[in-house]
């Protein structure tokens, strides 16, 4: 699975809270491409949280 942030995130937080073993805020979202398939069902759980849609998962 790979992870991709857009440039449309505002940074709010609400994927680190869903999944902080893969994302993290500096200015925007940052994925720990480690971790990604360790946590598919928060990866997709983040994913549709994210008030702006800017997580993309394929």
């Amino acid at each position: 699975m790979k992870v991709t942030i857009e440039d449309s995130c505002v940074g709010c937080g609400a994927c680190e809270a869903m999944c902080d073993a893969v994302f993290s805020i500096e200015d925007k979202a940052v994925v720990n491409e480690a971790a990604v398939d360790a946590n598919v069902d928060g990866v997709k759980e983040a994913a549709a949280s994210c008030p702006v849609s800017a997580i993309i998962v394929e």
